[in-house]
């Protein structure tokens, strides 16, 4: 469900998908090729949400601002299920995992956060980073190989999408 909150509505730019069970409110903008999945919440209500090109939040996620800090997910990045995003800027070619808790922080670009881990307010992630655990440390840089398997992540949803807007259709038992 796409809502308006105050006096603020979502910009959904016509090339991004929204699953009907997802909910978009508020002061967010989904740019195209961004997918927001089942159940999905994106609430900007007392901030903004910004979803870059060909990035996707995938079922269960929730995105969410602070009074002092937008959400700002760059382009291409993947969000796993079930995480959560609040207040963070997450830059561009991203991944992170399911069940990721990212708080008031920055990661920068082509960055892969582990599923489970939580990245507390302040955090500052260098570009390339493998990032894991509770709290969220890096590990090291990715390699090539994952590198290259982040931005297929995202393609992956991109085509995903498309897909299920023109395949998938209500049904009755």
């Amino acid at each position: 469900m796409i809502r308006s909150f105050g006096r603020h509505k979502p910009q959904i730019h016509s090339k991004a998908f929204v699953h009907d069970s997802a909910e978009v409110i508020g002061r967010v903008s989904l740019a195209a090729g961004a997918s927001v999945w089942p159940m999905a919440v994106l609430r900007g209500d007392v901030h903004r949400i910004a979803v870059g090109e060909r990035t996707n939040i995938q079922d269960h996620c929730t995105v969410h601002c602070d009074h002092d800090y937008p959400t700002v997910i760059g382009r291409g990045v993947t969000v796993g299920h079930g995480a959560v995003l609040h207040g963070c800027r997450v830059l561009d070619g991203c991944l992170v995992g399911m069940g990721a808790t990212v708080l008031e922080c920055v990661i920068g670009p082509e960055c892969l956060i582990g599923a489970g881990a939580l990245l507390p307010r302040g955090t500052r992630i260098p570009r390339g980073s493998l990032v894991l655990g509770i709290p969220g440390k890096v590990v090291r840089p990715l390699t090539p190989r994952e590198l290259a398997a982040l931005r297929g992540s995202a393609a992956d949803y991109v085509r995903l999408a498309r897909e299920f807007l023109e395949t998938s259709r209500v049904v009755f038992p």
